[in-house]
């Protein structure tokens, strides 16, 4: 279900994260998953190798 926030948010695409807990992060789109509820759930990986997982409405990709 893409958002006008999230459009087309595949595994491997750089993104940033706008908003939550995680604001400002950035790292690749990983392990994409829809939940129960029907929301975007991403695990992000960032360049030093931590990952966190955010909602996908959360997010936008970076070109």
């Amino acid at each position: 279900m893409p958002t006008a926030k999230t459009p087309h948010v595949k595994d491997g695409d750089q993104c940033m994260v706008v908003a939550g807990t995680h604001k400002g992060k950035s790292g690749l789109a990983r392990d994409l998953n829809v939940s129960k509820t029907g929301h975007l759930t991403i695990t992000v990986v960032q360049a030093n190798g931590v990952r966190f997982k955010t909602l996908g409405r959360n997010v936008v990709v970076q070109r």
